[in-house]
């Protein structure tokens, strides 16, 4: 027996998501929601011609079908749809970010935890097989000493791409490459190396200059563990590339390139290292020109362990409270930006940075 998903949102990420639910043998698309009837019966036909088409959140969270909700929406509408969903009972998985505030991360976190529901975030990324491996190996202790953390993005978007929908050209709706492509890469460091202790951050306009945000980001990291870390991440840089992450230990060096291991190597080789080294798939696509170019299966996971939390009563694989540090290190950064200083945390006056 599968279980009913509805999805919020039918715009461009959308079909990635119906997707992952019409390819997992758990999840089923019952339901599409969006406020434009056209887009949702194009996801709805395209992916679950049987999948009931709403305009209204408050229709489809009336549907008995729907037990989890896939929020897609803009950046800065998912703390409202949250809340709703959760006031509903019903599960919900959310792109990222999961707001554009830390209070209304919290909020949607208690209003969770009271309703009893599940509450994970699409940061897909930590799934992927070789983040798998760095973790792991990260919690061996196969490093050693871990020096530094170092993410690197170098993607290109075209000037039509901001125009797209009206929210991809505000920063305060959550666009910009930070918030919006770099949070992903941000997140891995966050997730394999812990909280930060201090963020400083230059952010610029390459390429894009009649689109008043960011599409270059420079910052370094200090984390709680003793590592230094680093952010080069654009969407400015054609033709655009896969994306890096590196990790380099007194005793062990990682490099993910895309999906696969470019870098794999420890003073103390194991027997399983050179299976691990062919671990990942080094033809996946990871939009590094294309915003479309994605695969549905690293979405597909997190959907099928929702279903698996719900039937054992226990936290997403990536629960909403593991992604508020990456939350607290990205709006860091944009405060680094504005203020021209380093930026210790925990963040305080978070409003400050949008005035």
């Amino acid at each position: 027996m599968t279980t009913g998903f509805g999805i919020l949102g039918a715009g461009m990420i959308s079909a990635l998501h119906a997707d992952a639910l019409k390819n997992s043998q758990k999840a089923e698309l019952v339901a599409v929601c969006d406020l434009q009837q056209e887009r949702a019966e194009k996801l709805a036909g395209d992916f679950a011609p049987n999948a009931k088409v709403y305009t209204k959140l408050d229709d489809m969270l009336a549907d008995p079908n729907v037990k989890v909700v896939n929020v897609v929406t803009p950046n800065h509408l998912h703390a409202d749809a949250v809340l709703a969903c959760a006031t509903a009972d019903k599960h919900i998985l959310c792109e990222k970010p999961p707001a554009m505030s830390l209070t209304d991360t919290d909020r949607m976190i208690e209003a969770c935890n009271q309703a009893d529901v599940k509450f994970g975030i699409f940061v897909q990324c930590r799934v992927r097989e070789s983040i798998r491996q760095m973790k792991k190996a990260i919690d061996q202790g196969r490093f050693g000493r871990i020096l530094r953390a170092d993410t690197i993005m170098k993607w290109y978007r075209s000037t039509e791409y901001y125009h797209t929908d009206a929210w991809r050209s505000d920063r305060r709706n959550g666009a910009g490459v930070t918030v919006q492509h770099a949070f992903h890469y941000i997140d891995l460091l966050q997730y394999l190396m812990g909280p930060a202790k201090t963020v400083q951050a230059r952010m610029d306009n390459f390429a894009h200059p009649d689109v008043k945000l960011e599409d270059t980001l420079d910052a370094l990291i200090h984390f709680g563990n003793g590592a230094t870390g680093s952010v080069i991440a654009s969407t400015a840089l054609w033709p655009g590339t896969d994306v890096r992450i590196e990790i380099y230990g007194e005793t062990g060096a990682a490099v993910m390139q895309g999906a696969a291991f470019s870098l794999w190597q420890f003073q103390d080789e194991r027997p399983e290292d050179e299976t691990i080294r062919r671990s990942g798939d080094a033809d996946q696509a990871t939009a590094g020109s294309d915003p479309t170019a994605l695969a549905s299966i690293e979405h597909q996971l997190v959907i099928d362990d929702c279903i698996d939390a719900i039937a054992e009563d226990r936290e997403t694989i990536i629960p909403c409270t593991s992604v508020r540090p990456t939350l607290e290190m990205v709006l860091a950064m944009y405060k680094s930006d504005k203020e021209g200083r380093p930026i210790e945390l925990p963040l305080t006056d978070e409003y400050s940075i949008w005035r």
